[in-house]
C-alpha cells in the first residue's frame, strides 16, 4: 500500500514514514499542504496521514478542501495529531470528516489498528 504523510514536524513525519516503511508500505511525505492536493489527484494513496496543527494551512482546512473537491472527496484521511482530548478526537472524525485519528506520538500498535479499521483500496 502507498501512503502520504503530511506533517510540519520533521521528527514526527520521519518517525511515521519509517514506521510505515518498516511495515512494508511505500510512503511519500510533505512538510506542508502546498501542492499536496495535486499530488493526491495524481497518485493512488491508500490514505493520507495528516497533522492538524500546521503553520500555513491546518489539517481541518485542508481536509475540508479535499472533501469539497469531487476528485479527492473519497480519499481516506487519518489525522495524526498531538490534540488528544476526547472532544478533539471526536471533532476530528465526526465533524471534520477524518476516517480515523491517531494521537502523537504514533506507535506501531496505533498505526496497525487504524490500518485494519480503515477500508483502503
Amino acid at each position: 500500500m502507498r501512503f502520504l504523510v503530511v506533517d510540519d514536524s520533521s521528527v514526527d513525519r520521519r518517525f511515521l514514514v519509517s514506521l510505515l516503511q518498516e511495515m512494508g508500505h511505500q510512503v511519500d511525505e510533505s512538510e506542508t499542504t502546498a501542492g499536496v492536493l495535486d499530488k493526491i489527484m495524481s497518485e493512488n494513496y491508500g490514505a493520507v496521514f495528516l497533522d492538524i496543527v500546521m503553520p500555513e494551512q491546518d489539517g481541518y482546512k485542508f481536509l475540508r478542501e479535499l472533501r469539497t473537491n469531487p476528485a479527492t472527496a473519497k480519499q481516506h484521511v487519518i489525522f495524526c495529531s498531538s490534540k488528544k482530548t476526547p472532544i478533539e478526537v471526536n471533532y476530528g472524525i465526526k465533524r471534520a470528516g477524518a476516517d480515523a485519528y491517531i494521537t502523537k506520538p504514533a506507535t506501531r500498535e496505533s498505526v496497525s489498528e487504524v490500518l485494519e479499521k480503515v477500508p483502503m483500496t
